[in-house]
C-alpha cells in the first residue's frame, strides 16, 4: 500500500498511456502532484482527464510537454518544471519503444536516443532540484533484455536501427538505462537522492505498437496488466523498504540480479561522459 503522498511531487515520463498512466493514477490517488511529461499534449491532456475522473478531488495532475527524443525540447520541459519554484520528490523516467526503427530529432538510435539519451540530460537538468527535495528519488524503467546484450558499443548509437524489429536496438537502450542509474547512484551518493532500475514485466501496452506482430503474437500470453506493470516502478518510488537502497535493479517488488556487463563501471563511466558530451551545448 502506497502512503499517503500529499505535499509530495512528481514528474512521470511517458504517462498518458499503459504503465506511465497508471504509475500518474496512483501516485495522484494518494495525494500527489503528478506532472505527466508526454511528447503528445493531446493524447496526454486527453489521459489527464480520464485520471482526474477516477481520481476525484484526490492529488493534483498537469501536462509538460516532453519530446525525449529532441534535446532542445527537453531542455524547455526541464526549464518550465524549475521555472515552477516547486520541489521534485520522484522523478519516474518511464517512457520508452520497443520495435520500432529510425533516428531522433537529436540524432541518436530511436530507442537509445529515446530510452537513454533523452532521460539522461532531463535528469542532470533537475539534478540540483532532486537535491534540494531530499529524500528524493528517481526511477528509471528497464527491462531484463538488457541480458541479451553481449557487447555494448557506442559506435552505432548515432546510426538509424539496423536489425530486424529493433530488439537489439532495444536491449540495448535498456543495457544504458542500467549503466546511467549505476553511475547516477555514485553521482548522487549521500544527496538523499537513491536511484533504482527496474524491469515491470512484459506488459501489454503501447510500447509494443510497432513491434513486429509475430513477436507480439509470441509475447502476448504471456503479458500483464498495465496496472500490474506499475507496480514495481511504484515500490521503487514510495516504498519504505527500498529507502535505504540506491543504485540497484528490481524486478517483481524485490532486488534482482542484473548481466555482468550492466555491473562494469567502467562502461557505466564511459556511456556516462559520452551522454555528457553528446548533450552539452
Amino acid at each position: 500500500m502506497i502512503q499517503d503522498l500529499r505535499g509530495r511531487v512528481a514528474i512521470v515520463t511517458g504517462a498518458n498511456t499503459g504503465i506511465g498512466k497508471e504509475t500518474s493514477t496512483a501516485l495522484a490517488l494518494r495525494g500527489a502532484h503528478v506532472f505527466m511529461a508526454c511528447r503528445s499534449h493531446g493524447k496526454a491532456e486527453k489521459a489527464r482527464q480520464e485520471i482526474q475522473e477516477v481520481i476525484g478531488g484526490q492529488g493534483r495532475l498537469e501536462v509538460l510537454p516532453l519530446d525525449l527524443g529532441d534535446l532542445e525540447s527537453v531542455r524547455l520541459a526541464a526549464q518550465q518544471f524549475i521555472n515552477r519554484g516547486l520541489p521534485l520528490h520522484m522523478l519516474i523516467c518511464n517512457a520508452g519503444l520497443a520495435g520500432q526503427k529510425g533516428i531522433t530529432r537529436s540524432g541518436f538510435e530511436l530507442a537509445f536516443g529515446t530510452c537513454h539519451i533523452g532521460h539522461f540530460l532531463f535528469t542532470r537538468l533537475l539534478m540540483d532540484t532532486l537535491r534540494a527535495s531530499a529524500p528524493a528519488r528517481v526511477v528509471v524503467v528497464s527491462s531484463k533484455a538488457h541480458r541479451h546484450v553481449k557487447d555494448f558499443s557506442l559506435e552505432q548509437v548515432r546510426q538509424p536501427t539496423s536489425s530486424t524489429g529493433g530488439i537489439r536496438e532495444y536491449a540495448h537502450a535498456k543495457l544504458a538505462n542500467l549503466l546511467f542509474v549505476s553511475e547516477l547512484s555514485h553521482q548522487l551518493e549521500g544527496s538523499g537522492v537513491n536511484v533504482y532500475a527496474l524491469h515491470p514485466g512484459i506488459v501489454a501496452s503501447d510500447v509494443w505498437r510497432s513491434a513486429p506482430a509475430l513477436l507480439r503474437g509470441i509475447i502476448k500470453p504471456f503479458m500483464m496488466t498495465p496496472e500490474q506493470g506499475a507496480a514495481t516502478s511504484l515500490w521503487c518510488a514510495t516504498s519504505a523498504d527500498c529507502a535505504q537502497e540506491s543504485g540497484l535493479y528490481y524486478e517483481d517488488c524485490k532486488r534482482s540480479q542484473t548481466s555482468t556487463l550492466a555491473r562494469n563501471r567502467q562502461l557505466a563511466q564511459e556511456l556516462w561522459d559520452y551522454s555528457e558530451r553528446c548533450t552539452a551545448r
